[in-house]
């Protein structure tokens, strides 16, 4: 497959050049606060010696989802990127002031991840939706995009992107987690934009807001690098490292609350399950009413509420679907072959628990 068109020796962002070879922090201006202090969109900016794509990766598009942060911090300590080849991109804080304030949202009470494509006079949002389309996006060739479930919606860590891109689909691969989930792009996203304009990128799904998840920090890192190597950006890992190639699945979809009360779950992240299969049972307080949660297909579980109190109507249980069971149940060898494999892993700092 023809490659995009790769960066060259005067790339600049920000009013910065960066030369080969150089390591910059530069600071794009955002907007000021009610003091007049200045809010900006830092941008880490690695360019290798020889000539490469683009990457962009980005985190906290929406600011509780602090997975992301963390593995961009632990991915730019790597020694394997002293061999880059290319530039990357790293934003490890797009929504800074949603970010400082532990919300999803920025102070305008909207989503970030539904502004896009923005623009330079619209709201808030807007403004830092076409910033950073302008200076980061527009500069890449490919883009890696990490988030998590909601507040107490923590999701199995895989992969959501534009099957239908064969480019996409190699990078999903590439990737290295246990399920890859063909998703529809909602309006207002930055994969809508990506997706309508041809560029490949990878939405990276793993744990909840406002918590770290040291498994899905850990696949989340292998993953970045899986990709960087897929695009020639890197050294290949070594083949005893490499994971099973993922399951996809074509379509999902969410098992809401057939009642208000307590949520007794009965089945865990990455689990198949069949369908009529008992997932929980929603009860009251004192005993009197039981109302099972049922499995409306086969598949697995890659999303689930982990808040036991739920009202009626209520998402609880996410389950990629598959019609054939061995589909499913290769989704599981795959945690197990990734799990023994992170564990196998070197590791250079301490593990979060």
């Amino acid at each position: 497959m023809a490659r995009r068109k790769a960066t060259d020796d005067g790339f600049e962002i920000g009013g910065q050049r960066v030369a080969p070879g150089e390591a910059r922090v530069v600071e794009l201006p955002v907007a000021r606060l009610y003091t007049s202090t200045p809010v900006s969109l830092p941008v880490r900016v690695l360019r290798g010696r020889e000539p490469g794509p683009t990457l962009f990766v980005s985190a906290a598009l929406h600011g509780d989802e602090i997975n992301g942060v963390e593995i961009i911090r632990r991915l730019l300590l790597q020694r394997a990127l002293k061999r880059l080849r290319g530039t990357v991109l790293a934003v490890p804080v797009v929504n800074t002031l949603a970010f400082v304030h532990q919300s999803r949202y920025l102070p305008d009470r909207r989503d970030l991840n539904r502004s896009f494509p923005g623009s330079e006079k619209g709201s808030l949002a807007a403004r830092l939706a076409h910033l950073f389309l302008r200076e980061i996006v527009g500069r890449a060739q490919y883009g890696v995009d990490l988030h998590t479930g909601a507040i107490h919606r923590p999701n199995l860590p895989h992969i959501r992107g534009d099957l239908d891109n064969p480019e996409t689909v190699r990078l999903a691969k590439a990737f290295g987690v246990p399920l890859v989930l063909n998703s529809p792009t909602t309006p207002g996203t930055l994969r809508q934009y990506t997706t309508a304009h041809g560029i490949p990128v990878l939405l990276y799904e793993a744990g909840e807001a406002l918590r770290f998840d040291e498994l899905a920090i850990r696949t989340g890192v292998r993953g970045l690098l899986n990709v960087m190597a897929a695009l020639d950006m890197l050294p290949s890992a070594p083949r005893r490292e490499r994971l099973p190639e993922p399951v996809i699945a074509r379509a999902s979809s969410w098992i809401r609350a057939p009642a208000s009360g307590v949520l007794r779950a009965q089945v865990a992240l990455g689990e198949e399950v069949h369908k009529g299969q008992v997932l929980g049972v929603v009860g009251d307080p004192i005993g009197s009413s039981e109302v099972p949660v049922l499995a409306n297909a086969h598949g697995v579980v890659i999303g689930r509420a982990a808040l036991p109190l739920t009202y009626e109507g209520e998402a609880l249980f996410h389950l990629a679907r598959f019609d054939a069971p061995e589909t499913a149940a290769g989704v599981a060898r795959n945690i197990r072959s990734a799990r023994r494999v992170l564990k196998r892993g070197r590791r250079n700092q301490p593990r979060l628990v």
